[in-house]
């Protein structure tokens, strides 16, 4: 048995204890009954109103989300040795050896946070740099140790980068800064056999959207000799997927002229015939309001609209807006293929808005298949807020 002084413990109130029983890992503070002496960061026990232990946690007094357990049941270990988290870099580490063709490929998620039993922490792989995110305090204080748990593996550059915004966690203290020697930020990658120039310094989240890997080569498969609309194309992944798969025209639409200039880059990075390639620093819902040029398939992947669930029901007319506009804009027998990547909006919900904005726009569509995140961001079934990332592929007459 856990010796009970062993570790700051938190109590739960009684008959809150079955969420954890089933392995959830987000402790919220409506939950408890007695807090630990503990700081933030700290290891914490979290023990049932009757002092059985549960699980172990990263402890964080001023977050709504009061705990993340990372370790279930009532067995001991050091939670900080390099040889505890080493199982779990090993774990996460063996799906992405099965999932990821490197030769093809070097561009991946290593840690998944929650979807690996890793709360607190995302690791983004590109190439020989690891980008890690350090999204709680508890991980931040473990910094070396996973230093030490990545160059075991082969890592030989890595780069912490301050999380800023990133939703439904607490804000850190720490800054980006090289955890290993320094190497240059900006960096050519490989996905799919497509090459792709990124900055880990100052691209969006890690670098690169890797998330939308498979849902870009679902586009590829569909372009040949069809007019291709990208909005919100960020650097352009699903513009040079598009045109790979022979599109005859691809436009690339974003708000950013920054962004539309490395699209620019990556297309030249690709193709030599570029001519069907028309990039555009434009709101994208103002182009779809006002350009009357109609698509073969459009592409719909916005940034995150709802940031907490206090802003899901302005996100939801958003997406509905966007939604009906592109349908408006698709030709008959077109596709568009649409995007929700805020985690407060949930599978059923987005299906429920597009459904309305089909409706508004008066066009008969039909699910071909549902989109999510790839094997290498996996959902842990015990948490299934981790499916953050629903898409449609749709056929619009």
């Amino acid at each position: 048995m856990h010796n009970l002084n062993a570790l700051p413990i938190l109590i739960l109130k009684p008959g809150k204890e079955r969420s954890f029983h089933n392995k959830h890992p987000w402790l919220f503070s409506g939950a408890v009954k007695q807090l630990p002496h503990a700081r933030d960061g700290d290891i914490v026990a979290v023990s049932d109103a009757n002092k059985n232990v549960l699980g172990y946690g990263f402890y964080a007094p001023e977050s709504q989300i009061v705990c993340r357990l990372f370790h279930f049941g009532n067995a001991f270990e050091d939670f900080t040795t390099e040889a505890y988290w080493m199982k779990k870099f090993e774990s996460a580490f063996a799906i992405r050896k099965v999932f990821i063709n490197g030769q093809r490929t070097d561009a991946y998620r290593l840690i998944h946070a929650e979807g690996d039993f890793f709360p607190g922490l995302i690791v983004d792989v590109y190439h020989d740099l690891a980008v890690v995110q350090l999204l709680v305090e508890g991980t931040g204080l473990l910094e070396a140790v996973f230093v030490k748990c990545l160059q075991n593996l082969g890592i030989k550059h890595i780069y912490l980068k301050s999380k800023g915004n990133t939703q439904n966690h607490d804000n850190t203290a720490q800054g980006s800064r090289w955890l290993t020697p320094p190497r240059e930020t900006t960096l050519k990658i490989l996905e799919h056999g497509h090459t792709f120039g990124i900055d880990v310094a100052t691209g969006q989240k890690t670098g690169f959207f890797i998330d939308q890997r498979e849902n870009r080569y679902l586009l590829q498969r569909l372009s040949a000799g069809r007019k291709v609309l990208n909005t919100f194309c960020y650097t352009g992944g699903f513009s040079v997927y598009a045109m790979a798969g022979g599109a005859s025209q691809v436009i690339s639409v974003d708000v950013s002229k920054t962004a539309i200039t490395r699209c620019e880059e990556n297309i030249a990075l690709n193709l030599h015939n570029i001519e069907q390639h028309k990039a555009i620093a434009a709101d994208c819902f103002l182009y779809l309001r006002e350009n009357q040029e109609t698509h073969d398939i459009i592409v719909v992947d916005p940034p995150a609209f709802a940031k907490n669930a206090k802003s899901v029901n302005n996100a939801a007319r958003g997406y509905k807006d966007l939604n009906m506009l592109a349908f408006k804009k698709v030709n008959p027998q077109g596709m568009v293929i649409t995007f929700s990547c805020s985690q407060h909006i949930t599978k059923e919900l987005f299906q429920k808005i597009v459904f309305a904005a089909a409706a508004d726009a008066g066009r008969n569509v039909r699910i071909l298949q549902h989109l999510t995140q790839p094997e290498d961001h996996p959902v842990s079934i015990y948490h299934p807020e981790g499916a953050y990332l629903k898409g449609l592929l749709l056929w619009v007459e």
